[in-house]
């Protein structure tokens, strides 16, 4: 059984990381929780932005073969993995922009490439927008920025994430996690099945079983919309882009298309035989990517 405890402890260690937190503030639009980053390395910095229903961990493979060019900061958005959850907190794409804001401005940092994967793809390209002084170049991996989202891995995650949507149901449904479902809905972004691993799912499982959390989730998957707008921010970014794909993700090539149309300075990579989530499948291909320009 997942862990019911509020204070839960991550039930995987990434080589040569240490975990750390930034303090709650008051913000725009209410408190802003409690923030936890993993930090590893040496170098200039980089932050790394996980995807949908994941956390820092995400990165357990990729963190290890980047440490020795950059200091990695690789963050939990608000609500998610051991970030605070705050009570009637908003998790639309603003409010977890917020946070990555936070961790460049509180920490300090300059000279920052930001490389996101999926969701985190599209914070990337937009923290980057509100502070170019501060971003050196984006990576964004499969942006989650098109209409369906995560009900493009399966008829099991467009029934999961519709009801969970459902008005009077959808919290209830939202507190349903069986460890099969998730499963094979995060397999839906694989192309390498085995490259999700058990003890991963586990970890995911129990931070699902946090007070509060599958209001989280529902806020999240409620928040797609925002995602979707996100997207007219990204002609604003003055940094260098490169934007990459997995030969099977969930977008679209049309999807892929609008995004080079709109970005036609980026560069661009399709990772063969990669579905949406990179870092768990080909994590060398993003290592090589950030590391050829470090």
């Amino acid at each position: 059984m997942p862990s019911t405890s509020q204070h839960p402890r991550p039930t995987i260690h990434v080589p040569g990381t240490t975990s750390h937190t930034i303090a709650p503030r008051a913000g725009r639009h209410g408190r802003e929780g409690t923030l936890r980053y993993l930090k590893a390395g040496t170098g200039a910095p980089l932050v790394l932005l996980h995807t949908v229903r994941t956390q820092a961990e995400h990165y357990r493979h990729l963190i290890p073969l980047i440490a020795d060019r950059y200091t990695v900061y690789a963050l939990d958005l608000p609500g998610m993995g051991y970030s605070e959850i705050v009570p009637g907190a908003s998790y639309d794409e603003p409010a977890m922009r917020a946070g990555v804001k936070r961790l460049l401005t509180e920490l300090d940092l300059h000279d920052v490439t930001l490389a996101g994967e999926s969701m985190g793809a599209v914070l990337a390209l937009t923290t980057a927008a509100d502070l170019p002084e501060r971003v050196r170049r984006v990576v964004a991996v499969n942006t989650y920025d098109f209409r369906g989202g995560i009900t493009r891995s399966s008829l099991l995650a467009r029934v999961v994430v519709s009801g969970v949507l459902t008005p009077g149901v959808g919290p209830v449904i939202a507190g349903v996690e069986p460890k099969p479902a998730l499963r094979t809905i995060l397999q839906g972004g694989l192309d390498d099945k085995s490259a999700l691993r058990e003890d991963y799912v586990d970890e995911l499982l129990q931070v699902g079983g946090r007070p509060g959390y599958p209001t989280v989730a529902r806020g999240v998957y409620q928040a797609l919309p925002s995602l979707i707008a996100a997207r007219s921010r990204y002609p604003e970014v003055k940094a260098p882009i490169h934007l990459v794909y997995g030969e099977k993700d969930w977008s679209r090539p049309s999807d892929r298309e609008a995004n080079k149309q709109l970005l036609p300075a980026a560069d661009f990579t399709q990772v063969p035989k990669a579905g949406h989530f990179i870092a768990l499948e080909r994590p060398d291909v993003l290592a090589d990517l950030l590391n050829a320009v470090a």
